[in-house]
């Protein structure tokens, strides 16, 4: 049989193209060590990689969440901590103010240390972090949650000017964590404070004046109800960081089992690669060859 030599040019020229596309391919995977580089290398494991990718991107952003939240959380909580230990030192003054054997001078002396507090209480209350957002506004997080007007009477210059809402950040399928605090109704400390102030500075103050011991006793279960706001919100920040703790660590773990699979299905076999890189090679060659040497035979050749 004669096969014409634009034929067997044809079929020649299709080998050698596909010989070298397949070194090339295997070049490329061998380069990247990954199996797969384009869909049509395997469609379905393609689909599974990419589904894989999905969720793993998916665990790391909830990942990420949870270690910001976290260190808010940690932050929030110290604060909370050191308002509650100053305001158990202060009622504990008030209990000694309510003592009627104190002399007005004592009681004139605990003026500085109550000042102290509540300047401290209002300072913790409206601290910021480290972005210049306001930590107990709710999601007002632009707005000091405490306001003070000096203009307004004695027992009403603080006010609570944030709100009370919920930021809710995502750390699991279906699950989300309050970023946020508030600090709604720590203003009633602070205007039971500048009351009782006023009425220990007073010359001759006495605990035994109905007057003063009745302000003194709603001071002191002011010091109570704020007390019970912030030792609430320690104990349930503490609790929310145990679950995002053991959140984390199940997300590591989907983490790892989705890295393993992806592994598993994308990783090349060198092995398998090089063997059929060095047939591919070695068909090239003998491609180019027998191309060569057929090039120059005819018809003329053999008579």
């Amino acid at each position: 049989m004669r096969i014409a030599t634009s034929q067997y040019q044809s079929l020649m020229n299709q080998s050698l193209q596909n010989n070298q596309e397949r070194i090339t391919h295997l070049t490329q995977q061998l380069a990247s060590n990954k199996r797969i580089l384009v869909p049509s290398d395997d469609p379905v494991d393609s689909v599974r990689l990419a589904r894989l990718a999905r969720e793993e991107a998916t665990v790391q952003q909830y990942r990420d969440n949870i270690a910001s939240i976290k260190i808010r959380m940690n932050k929030t909580e110290g604060t909370l901590q050191n308002m509650t230990d100053e305001m158990i030192q202060g009622r504990d003054l008030l209990v000694w103010a309510l003592d009627g054997s104190n002399a007005p001078e004592d009681l004139n002396a605990m003026v500085t240390s109550l000042e102290s507090l509540r300047d401290s209480l209002l300072y913790n209350a409206n601290s910021i972090d480290q972005e210049g957002n306001y930590n107990f506004s709710g999601t007002l997080t632009k707005t000091a949650p405490i306001a003070y007007d000096p203009a307004a009477d004695l027992g009403k210059r603080y006010t609570y000017v944030g709100n009370t809402n919920s930021q809710n950040v995502v750390v699991g399928n279906g699950i989300t964590q309050p970023a946020n605090q508030n600090l709604n109704g720590i203003e009633h400390l602070l205007n039971h404070l500048d009351v009782a102030i006023a009425g220990l500075k007073a010359p001759g103050a006495s605990a035994n004046d109905p007057v003063l011991r009745a302000t003194l006793s709603a001071t002191l279960n002011g010091f109570d109800d704020a007390l019970s706001l912030t030792s609430s919100k320690v104990a349930a920040l503490g609790g929310a960081q145990n679950i995002m703790k053991t959140l984390d660590a199940n997300h590591a773990n989907i983490s790892l089992s989705n890295k393993i699979a992806i592994t598993d299905i994308g990783t090349l076999d060198v092995g398998e690669a090089a063997t059929s890189l060095n047939a591919y090679s070695t068909a090239l060659q003998a491609t180019y060859k027998a191309y060569s040497r057929i090039g120059t035979l005819s018809l003329f050749s053999v008579l």
